[in-house]
């Protein structure tokens, strides 16, 4: 990574400061009582829970996995390479597992009932100890909403976090992130990895972007404050802040590689600490860390997932966090680099992580781990202290007392009427009118010829249909994020027969033949309103468009506040949360943080 640009520093300067593993003699003692909390229901259930399970249970409570099936009982053979049985409840009883999460990719997440009967059937299955008490499960999701959305209609969706930057409002993240929680809830789903706690600095990161709430600390930093206490006071859900110790700097998606970050100390003091200190002071139940490298805390060329200095030493010491510590996903590639799956496992626990996201093999990681107890690398009172921790949130959070959802009460938490007309409403105030020289804007769309093209079958449709019903005669063409040739000269020819075009653009800063699409309608001479529905730095490849606006989302509740938003029903309040930096010059802006028309 190169030094902060000056665009960086001032951002920053707006801040004021197969067979289950066998008891190992060597590791085996039964553990001593040290409460981490001060509460003496949780201590008493904890203390008194972890004196009732042998090694291997306490060793399954590290790990929180997938696995494929839309029941807790599906004979799944992709399930066979990580944990050599077929079904999730099977794995859950051969590993004594801490947790599970969905994905849509997994078969888990098809509708409501059918992720609440899952929920269900895991708990079902969830670890026993002696005297017949069982462990819940933690069953999590990443329900950011936006851009990264797992539970898709018809649950609530809400726009994502840059689109709630541009509000400002702290109270509609808490909402947004309240009746996410409820419905969660309602799904048996009781943790979300969630919110993104990064300060997106850089225009040009890959994996962040509008998942950031901004490129201000403070804001950021009084937005995940919100939506902790939104998802765990309020929606009964442990939140997960992310991704420690800061990933908003990045040029590298650490999915496919290792990414460096080289702020300083006081940078990272500045710019990327404060939204942490705010989720650890708003008694996050969780902090997710990063797989990426922080060469002023460790010059060793590990990830920070893998860094004890950064885990123990700046998270645990510095910063005086006393809950459960989760990796991102061990699949990925920015932590799998230099070392074999075993070890990373190994490594992370050493660092001072509690628990171990989606391992990519169960018996390599238990095996390693075994051998670390073993040699005296682990011990099995940090391995007590660890599931000390996660249990402490299990219990606090109410997966102890009320583990099981009503499945038949489903339709009247998830995607209620209320929930809806609180999201549309919120929606409508995360939409912002950056630029309308050409007083183009309030549309007037009743009687005229409107061409809608660009990004997304939904995200057209919704928009096409939303003008349709105020009285426009609307054509559409579709094209994606790489528009081809022939789309462009078909969109060309479109646009020369309407009396507006709308054309909806995702990063076309990174897409050139977006870019491209969005010139040549801008030649036709006819207005284009050119809209951003995803990252807002796609003006800086056609700054020459004089009407831009930017939704941070292609949620579906996005497209009709944006409707509203162009016709004039609703007013544009929201403000940029970022800088976006011209095209030429990433270190000279184009449009500055707050700035509307």
């Amino acid at each position: 990574m190169t030094p902060l640009s000056r665009r960086h520093l001032l951002a920053a300067s707006a801040l004021a400061g197969g067979a289950t593993l066998l008891p190992s003699p060597a590791w085996g003692a039964m553990p001593e009582s040290n409460p981490n909390h001060p509460d003496d229901a949780v201590n008493g259930w904890v203390t008194s829970t972890i004196a009732r399970m042998t090694p291997d249970q306490l060793l399954g409570q590290l790990f929180v996995q997938y696995a494929f099936g839309p029941t807790a009982t599906t004979a799944d053979k992709r399930n066979l390479p990580i944990f050599g049985v077929e079904s999730a409840a099977e794995a859950i009883g051969k590993y004594h597992l801490g947790g599970m999460i969905y994905f849509a990719w997994s078969d888990n997440l098809a509708n409501p009932q059918q992720i609440a009967a899952l929920s269900n059937g895991l708990q079902a299955a969830a670890p026993r100890v002696q005297g017949n008490r069982t462990i819940p499960l933690q069953i999590a999701t990443d329900q950011e909403m936006g851009v990264v959305t797992r539970v898709g209609p018809p649950a609530t969706q809400f726009p994502g976090s840059m689109a709630l930057g541009a509000s400002r409002d702290t109270g509609l993240a808490r909402t947004a992130a309240a009746i996410t929680g409820k419905e969660l809830r309602a799904m048996g789903i009781n943790v979300n990895f969630a919110p993104d706690s990064d300060v997106n600095v850089n225009a040009a990161n890959p994996v962040i972007g509008v998942r950031s709430f901004g490129s201000k600390a403070d804001m950021v930093a009084g937005m995940v404050a919100a939506q902790v206490t939104g998802y765990q006071t309020d929606g009964r859900v442990s939140s997960s802040t992310k991704h420690f110790p800061g990933h908003g700097d990045t040029g590298v998606d650490s999915h496919y590689g290792l990414p460096v970050i080289t702020h300083s100390r006081e940078q990272w003091e500045t710019i990327d600490a404060p939204p942490f200190r705010a989720a650890i002071a708003a008694d996050v139940d969780m902090v997710m860390t990063a797989h990426l490298v922080m060469t002023a805390f460790d010059n060793s060329g590990d990830p920070a997932t893998l860094s004890k200095p950064i885990v123990t030493g700046l998270l645990r010491e510095q910063l005086g966090y006393r809950g459960v510590v989760i990796t991102d996903s061990l699949e990925m590639k920015g932590v799998r680099e230099k070392y074999g799956d075993g070890e990373v496992a190994v490594r992370a626990l050493e660092a001072g992580v509690d628990q171990l996201l989606m391992t990519p093999s169960m018996d390599k990681a238990l095996t390693a781990i075994k051998e670390a107890l073993d040699s005296g690398r682990l011990s099995i009172d940090q391995i007590r202290d660890k599931v000390r921790r996660i249990l402490t949130v299990k219990y606090r959070r109410g997966m102890v007392a009320d583990p099981t959802v009503d499945v038949a009460a489903i339709p009247s938490i998830v995607g209620t009427a209320a929930h809806q007309k609180t999201a549309a409403a919120l929606t409508d105030k995360t939409i912002t009118v950056a630029r309308n020289d050409g007083g183009v804007l309030p549309l007037k769309p009743a009687g005229k010829t409107v061409f809608v093209t660009g990004y997304g079958v939904t995200t057209t449709g919704l928009v096409a249909s939303e003008l349709t019903a105020r009285g426009a005669t609307v054509t559409t063409i579709q094209t994606g994020t790489a528009p081809t040739t022939a789309q462009i000269s078909a969109g060309t020819a479109a646009a020369t027969a309407a009396d507006v075009v709308v054309i909806l653009t995702n990063k076309a800063w990174a897409n050139p033949t977006q870019t491209d699409y969005v010139k040549a309608l801008l030649a036709t001479g006819k207005p284009v309103v050119a809209v951003a529905v995803r990252d807002p730095y796609d003006i800086n490849r056609f700054p020459e468009a004089t009407t831009y606006v930017c939704t941070y989302s292609y949620s579906p509740v996005s497209p009709p506040a944006l409707v509203r938003v162009l016709t004039g029903e609703v007013k544009a309040t929201a403000k940029l949360p970022v800088d976006i930096p011209t095209g030429a010059d990433p270190n000279q802006v184009l449009y500055p943080y707050g700035h509307s028309v």
